[in-house]
């Protein structure tokens, strides 16, 4: 079922099958994201002031407030054992921390966001937050290209995300247990947390079976 819902949204969706995922993407948070399929690409616009992220310091930080929890998303259960997803993400970039972002969530105090970001310096640049309790943050690299592939593995009870400006050669930026209760879920977040909003596209998106046998190799 597609409806209309608030001013800076495509289409709001009840459920979404995409090309190449083998879980159906239901939406979460609040408020769910504009939602759109073009050509096979998922193209999602976050609303403002959307992010997630629990400050280590929320006297000084911006993310103590409520709203920054629960950004919309979209988000499945995959099949259990190891697999990789990957997409080629770009991002409309406009305000300080817009993102284009893969996801892994087991509740609201555990997830890991691999992310597409506008850096305090506005420079498109590879991050990754891994929350348990509280956020970490860290920013990998820069990024001159108008897109970013990104790619989250899980093998046995750990996850790796990496980053690729070429969709070939894979650079590790994390690897980690996440903690906190199984299943745990995946997808896709559009985020805005100090903007009026944020579109990002996701190209080429694949799910398959099983992780590389060197997560530090390149491949």
């Amino acid at each position: 079922m597609l409806s209309r819902a608030f001013p800076w949204d495509t289409i709001e969706v009840a459920a979404l099958n995409l090309p190449g995922l083998p879980f159906p993407l239901i939406p979460e948070g609040h408020p769910p994201p504009g939602c759109r399929v073009l050509s096979g690409a998922l193209r999602l616009t976050g609303a403002p002031g959307t992010d997630m992220f629990i400050d280590p310091n929320p006297d000084v930080g911006y993310g103590a407030e409520p709203e920054f929890l629960d950004a919309g998303r979209l988000m499945g259960l995959p099949p259990a054992g190891d697999f990789t997803l990957a997409a080629q993400v770009s991002v409309e970039f406009a305000s300080m921390y817009d993102a284009g972002v893969l996801l892994l969530r087991a509740d609201d105090r555990h997830w890991a966001k691999l992310c597409f970001e506008y850096s305090p310096q506005l420079t498109p640049t590879a991050v990754t937050v891994v929350t348990r309790e509280t956020s970490d943050d860290s920013n990998s690299f820069e990024v001159t290209e108008g897109a970013l592939w990104l790619r989250i593995t899980r093998t046995g009870a750990a996850w790796a995300f990496h980053a690729s400006t070429d969709g070939s050669w894979w650079r590790l930026l994390r690897y980690f247990a996440l903690g906190g209760p199984e299943p745990v879920r995946v997808g896709f977040l559009a985020q805005s947390p100090t903007g009026e909003g944020c579109t990002a596209t996701f190209d080429h998106i694949t799910f398959k079976p099983g992780a590389p046998k060197n997560l530090r190799d390149g491949s």
